[in-house]
């Protein structure tokens, strides 16, 4: 069993006296650290025992493009940061570090390398491997034929990964490794996802969260389908990894309750070791909570918001804290693109979808994980290259605000000078679908990309409004598809819970709110909802009893969540059936698009079969044509949260 974490006398809150000249009244509170670390930075957050944030700060993280395709990043460099930022705001809001009583920490879902004899970073940049650069981003796309290599075993375990292994997750970069590093620099590897490696930095124990192992490795819980061990050895053999599974699957944390100990989120994984003491400027000993991939400390920081939901929005069957009501809502985690995570009672298998994941966040109980490739990066993409861009933008700047503001202002006087009844209403012949950066849910599918239909030679900023108005329906209406699709195979949402900056565009959330049927909700803390949710799983962790027994996550998550925004679909008949009409032309521009693709790829098939001097040359080309598709692998991305 882990230590017990750290404790002082005066753990309960408690007025003393203090020692300055005024013999001021300080009252003494318990403090808990979240820490985020994203693809750009690594972010910090104080909260006392009611939740609220006291202090934030952040430090940009470096990152490192060897070659195209290729990120990197180091262990190091992102330990450094998190020190830096936890020891700021301690300083800048006079927080005394003996008050800190948790830590745990969410993280992209990205690779980190260790050697398993010192301990130290290994270097995954070929081909000499000799920096300190030991971390594959998720976002890296260099193992391409791995990836290809495991889905082609159709292994039962891809069944929980969507049907596919996506190239983002880690077992093909670990088996990228294998192909391309030193054979004696690979066999003193062990692998961590980078959340599992930073609480094994700040203990020195070697204990696994299932949310990473789960959710991005290919681990299956013990009695999930036959699961013995958690690891599965064939299809570890299978795709060239059979090293692995040596000593009991050592190198990738063990068997669980054997030579290894796998957490749910924020149960306690041990205490604070003297070194990351020392780094943080903390004390030793105070509790770790087992960590999370960032978009799950989305969902803890947003969907326990307190706010009043209709009876139909509810679980009739529970009271309306219960967490059970957790099955009816979506958290939608936006930034850069979107990510939505849902909780079950059971497992529902979902086209599309990555999961359902078992024990990740709350034992027992099932996640599954879409998202959109691209939302807050379409919505740049498509103001940045309309030839009114510059002009929009000098405007917007000359009004002292943001480019999203004053378009979202633009249309609201269009809409009084049309005198059209809606904003939806100056769309209405305008249809976008926006798979810029192809399809991660429903369709998980690389090659979607977009289309569009009544586009016109307007270079005015009223036709760059008028796109800009049709993108937010497009991410709005492919939400209403994702839950659909979710639904359809047995969730039950009933509501939006965001988060992220998109949650400050008024029109964006009316739309989202409107087009999928059910109200969206906005936490307090829009921007910080992931370190939040983060800092919540510390809270977790210092609950330890002395038997290590935790207070329930979805008690601590009602407890401190705060109130959030409700924004309600509308309830003008005419734009929802206009709405109506919208969603089912985006599912004949979805449809349509595979459809054209298919037909012309069956004609360019039959090129390489022509019997004439070209159809080597032709042959290539289609090759090279596929492989661009991404057919090879079927890999599907995703961008970063942002």
């Amino acid at each position: 069993m882990s230590s017990l974490p750290f404790r002082q006398p005066y753990r309960q809150p408690s007025r003393q006296m203090s020692t300055d000249p005024h013999n001021e009244l300080n009252l003494h509170m318990d403090h808990y650290i979240g820490i985020d670390v994203g693809t750009g930075s690594a972010r910090a957050c104080v909260i006392n025992g009611k939740g609220d944030i006291l202090g934030m700060a952040s430090e940009n993280i470096g990152l490192w493009q060897p070659e195209q395709g290729y990120y990197e990043q180091s262990t190091n460099d992102i330990w450094r940061c998190i020190c830096n930022s936890v020891q700021r705001i301690l300083n800048q809001h006079n927080i005394p570090s003996e008050s800190i009583r948790g830590i745990a920490f969410d993280a992209t879902c990205s690779l980190a390398v260790f050697t398993h004899d010192t301990d130290e970073p290994m270097s995954v940049t070929g081909p000499n491997f000799d920096n300190d650069r030991n971390i594959v981003l998720w976002l890296d796309h260099r193992p391409v034929d791995e990836t290809a290599k495991i889905n082609a075993t159709k292994h039962n375990l891809l069944r929980y990964v969507g049907g596919t292994m996506s190239i983002e997750m880690e077992i093909p970069k670990v088996l990228w490794l294998k192909n391309n590093m030193p054979k004696e620099k690979f066999d003193r590897c062990k692998f961590y996802d980078l959340t599992d490696a930073l609480t094994h930095m700040a203990t020195g124990n070697e204990s696994r969260s299932f949310c990473s192992t789960v959710c991005k490795q290919g681990f299956v819980p013990v009695g999930v389908d036959g699961s013995v061990k958690g690891w599965q050895e064939d299809f570890l053999k299978d795709i060239g990894l059979g090293d692995l599974t040596e000593d009991n699957f050592k190198r990738l944390g063990g068997v669980n309750g054997v030579n290894g100990k796998y957490l749910s989120a924020g149960e306690l994984i041990g205490t604070l070791s003297e070194k990351a003491a020392s780094d943080l400027g903390l004390s030793a000993g105070i509790a770790v909570g087992s960590g999370v991939i960032d978009a799950y400390a989305g969902w803890i920081g947003t969907v326990g918001a307190k706010v009043k939901l209709s009876s139909h929005e509810l679980s009739s069957e529970y009271s309306q804290t219960d967490k059970h009501q957790a099955f009816t809502r979506l958290a939608a985690v936006a930034g850069t693109s979107t990510c939505h995570i849902a909780m079950s009672p059971g497992p529902v298998f979902v086209p599309g979808v990555w999961g359902p994941y078992r024990d990740v966040l709350i034992p027992d109980y099932w996640m599954a994980e879409g998202g959109q490739s691209a939302t807050g990066e379409l919505l740049k993409h498509v103001l940045e290259t309309h030839p009114a861009f510059q002009q929009a933008l000098s405007i917007s700047e000359s009004y002292n605000t943001n480019i999203y503001d004053y378009l979202n202002e633009h249309l609201k006087d269009m809409m009084k000078k049309q005198k059209a009844p809606t904003i939806s209403f100056l769309g209405r012949h305008f249809f976008f679908y926006g798979d810029l950066f192809g399809n991660r849910s429903p369709i998980a599918d690389p090659r979607m990309t977009g289309s569009v239909i009544g586009l016109s030679s307007d270079k005015t900023i009223d036709g760059l409004a008028l796109f800009y108005y049709a993108t937010m329906e497009f991410i709005a209406l492919q939400t209403h598809q994702i839950i659909e699709t979710m639904n359809k195979a047995g969730h039950q949402i009933h509501s939006i819970f965001m988060s992220g900056s998109q949650c400050q565009n008024d029109i964006l959330m009316r739309l989202m709110a409107s087009a999928c049927d059910m109200p969206v909700l906005i936490p307090q803390y829009v921007h910080a909802a992931v370190v939040h949710g983060a800092a919540m799983l510390a809270a977790k962790a210092a609950s330890a009893d002395k038997n290590g027994k935790t207070e329930p996550l979805w008690d601590i998550m009602d407890r401190m969540s705060k109130p959030g925004k409700a924004v309600l679909p509308t309830e003008d008949a005419h734009e929802k059936e206009l709405l109506s009409v919208k969603y089912k032309v985006f599912l004949e521009q979805c449809h349509s698009q595979q459809v054209y693709r298919r037909d012309v790829d069956d004609v360019i098939a039959k090129w390489s079969e022509a019997p004439n001097g070209t159809s080597e040359q032709k042959a290539t080309a289609v090759e090279e044509s596929s492989k661009a598709d991404g057919v090879d692998g079927n890999i599907n991305t995703k961008l970063p949260l942002g």
